[in-house]
């Protein structure tokens, strides 16, 4: 073995006592890793679990050839030559063209490509009713958490709201490595040695002001959108700072064909006296959906001053709509003669023909032009009672009538320009003022109002939200008593950087001392998840002065991004003895010592079930003495403990669990039992078994 690396593990382990049902010699081959007996005879394989995050490009290129089967190789990469050929004309080859560039942008993608070895480790002693919630609060870099929740919230997101910093030279405390972002992160949260990197505000004396704002939201906008589902949607809140180039930046990542909205948002009505040229009332709301041919937009409840437009029928609320008299450039007759039809009016009611000599005939005439109606003869007959007519005699007009679009009840559109008087920022700074008792923040965090209504507009009940800058927690909080107003159950992950706050700086001295006062670490995120126990607190004390039963999710489980819970491999590791010894440790256990088998399991479950990982109800039994993980009734089963027997397989495999991992320090390097185990598992269904 001198000068070379010896296979990890299995030909130097330890081997134990046969079973009693030995099986045929052989080998077991680990996919992935550098575990191999290449015997001639090899009839068995237990598959490794892939513990780095969701492999971006990877799934790119199955959509793409999905989409175009013949451009893919022998080797599985992509014929670039046989896809311009493929697409023909549409492919564009010339070196200039419209779109958006920066220094970086390059940088960027690989930076997307970049798998994430940390994980979410799991803190139920800093979460409220762990057992029953779905809702979720990460503690870390939100590149990093991104890419941890590729694998199990892929296209599971409703709506994301985001109010990033806004560049204004004051708020922007990322790394400038994006490169190395876990370890810049450790190194940022005080979990490993500095290095020396450098964090803070990314001054405007900067040559490349721009370029670091866009090079820091760009990998998490993309990440973002592959978590939304085809109907979702993203609202961002932006200032003047950056706003031009964040909506050219959503149209390179979302498209320009799902631009939804640039909506000023007035946030101070009187004005800011200190901004040059003019007092600033507004800031604005991007609004990108994944496929806009699939979003849905809801409405808002009417309030009291609308009420006297709606009226009531058999059918439900409605109001008075568009006259059904088409106008414009395409209404006369000879654009559309089919259109162009006589309707009869009888009781109140329209018909396509006379019912009596006395009905009154309709034309759509427009002082004696003939033009055309909106609906056709077949829409006319199927919908009869969704017709208002108007006036007597000569005088008669009919319109639709408009259903509410919000469930049964009267609703209204929300306007391109977002004005409410709860909207003002001094209502953001209030909401917290009065949770943790003081103004924790120089800048104020956003109105749970505003948020209320983009949730409102961009969700419905039971579907998720994701907020990955969440700062103070208004999202949670909105969506709370959005819950509680309307019984809903919408869920939430928030995300924040343990963003340190520090006493001696007067911006931060508030919040420093709160997160004294409360006896947790000097940071945001303790401020996050204390703002929305409070939230909790305050709601569960006004359901129990009206006596309400309703059993709501009012809760939240609490994560912290750390590096993974399995020491990797090192392929450069040196080959001096020590180096060796430690090597061939990680091929029997290469779990850290300090992790659970709750830390464990969530680390499995996030990267392998593909499912929402965070929030799902887990159990746990006891079969044949050993602890066993169950998910979704047994049809994944998980087994984290250090030693196992072939009886306990045999009963584990009795379950017919479609999905099992068990980790491979368990086998104590018994290739025996792991064969047997593979073969167990085949012989009873199980479509995977996976060692990690």
């Amino acid at each position: 073995m001198t000068g070379a690396k010896p296979e990890l593990g299995l030909a130097l382990l330890n081997k134990e006592t046969p079973l009693r049902e030995p099986v045929e010699s052989g080998s077991i081959r680990l996919k992935g890793t550098q575990n191999q007996m290449n015997e001639p005879n090899a009839n068995t394989e237990v598959e490794k679990l892939d513990l780095s995050s969701l492999d971006v490009a990877e799934l790119k290129r199955q959509e793409l050839v999905e989409l175009f089967p013949e451009v893919r190789t022998e080797g599985g990469k992509i014929d670039f030559e046989r896809l311009k050929a493929v697409l023909g004309e549409m492919v564009d080859a010339g070196r200039e063209r419209y779109g958006m560039n920066w220094p970086g942008k390059a940088e960027c993608m690989r930076t997307i490509q970049a798998p994430s070895m940390g994980t979410l480790l799991p803190m139920p002693d800093e979460s409220v009713d762990w057992d029953t919630t779905e809702n979720v609060i990460i503690e870390g870099d939100n590149l990093e958490v991104l890419k941890l929740l590729q694998k199990s919230y892929l296209g599971k997101v409703k709506m994301i709201y985001i109010d990033p910093p806004y560049n204004t030279g004051k708020d922007f405390i990322y790394p400038d490595n994006y490169t190395e972002s876990l370890q810049t992160y450790l190194e940022y949260t005080g979990q490993v040695d500095s290095e020396g990197r450098k964090f803070g505000p990314n001054a405007d004396s900067d040559g490349r002001y721009h370029s670091r704002w866009l090079n820091m939201m760009h990998p998490r906008l993309f990440l973002a959108k592959n978590l939304l589902r085809d109907d979702g949607v993203i609202f961002i809140s932006i200032d003047d700072y950056e706003a031009q180039n964040l909506v050219r930046l959503c149209t390179d990542i979302f498209g320009e064909e799902n631009f939804l909205g640039f909506l000023p948002t007035v946030m101070n009505l009187k004005g800011n006296n200190d901004e040059f040229g003019f007092a600033g009332t507004h800031e604005y709301t991007v609004v990108f959906a994944k496929h806009k041919d699939r979003v849905k937009l809801f409405e808002f409840p009417i309030d009291e001053e609308d009420e006297d437009d709606w009226e009531e029928d058999e059918l439900g609320f409605y109001k008075r709509g568009a006259n059904l008299k088409a106008t414009g450039k395409n209404a006369p007759r000879e654009k559309r003669p089919n259109l162009f039809f006589p309707i009869y009016v009888h009781e109140g009611k329209v018909h396509l023909e006379r019912q009596t000599p006395t009905d009154v005939e309709l034309l759509p005439l427009t002082d004696g032009q003939e033009m055309s109606w909106r609906w056709s003869k077949t829409k006319f007959q199927k919908q009869p009672d969704d017709v208002i007519i108007v006036g007597e005699g000569d005088g008669i007009a009919i319109y639709k009538k408009q259903r509410p679009s919000l469930g049964d009840l009267p609703s209204k559109k929300p306007k391109s320009l977002l004005y409410k008087p709860e909207y003002s920022s001094g209502n953001g700074t209030a909401a917290i003022k009065k949770l943790c008792g003081a103004q924790l923040f120089s800048s104020p965090p956003k109105p749970p109002a505003l948020i209320e209504d983009f949730v409102r507009i961009g969700s419905q009940p039971g579907d998720i939200v994701l907020d990955f800058f969440a700062g103070s927690g208004t999202t949670a909080q909105s969506i709370l008593e959005l819950n509680a107003e309307s019984e809903g159950d919408r869920k939430f992950i928030l995300v924040q950087l343990p963003e340190g706050l520090d006493p001696d700086k007067p911006e931060q001295r508030a919040g420093a001392q709160f997160c004294d006062a409360i006896a947790r670490p000097r940071n945001i995120a303790e401020i996050t998840k204390e703002r929305v126990r409070r939230v909790i607190i305050g709601l569960n004390k006004q359901e129990n002065l009206f006596n309400d039963n309703i059993v709501r999710d009012r809760g939240f489980r609490s994560f912290k991004l750390v590096p993974s819970n399995f020491i990797p491999w090192d392929g450069t590791a040196s080959n001096d003895a020590d180096q060796l010894a430690k090597q061939l440790k990680l091929g029997i256990d290469h779990t850290r010592g300090d992790r659970t088998p709750q830390d464990l399991l969530f680390e499995v479950l996030l990267k392998s079930w593909g499912e929402p990982a965070l929030s799902l109800k887990v159990g746990e039994e006891t079969i044949e003495g050993v602890r066993v993980f169950s998910i979704a009734e047994g049809a994944f089963l998980i087994c984290l403990e250090e030693k196992v027997t072939l009886e306990f397989i045999r009963a584990l495999a009795a379950r017919k669990p479609s999905r099992v991992v068990m980790r491979e320090s368990a086998f104590a390097g018994n290739d025996q039992l792991k064969t047997n185990a593979v073969q167990t598992f085949k012989s009873q269904g199980v479509t995977s078994f996976k060692v990690v």
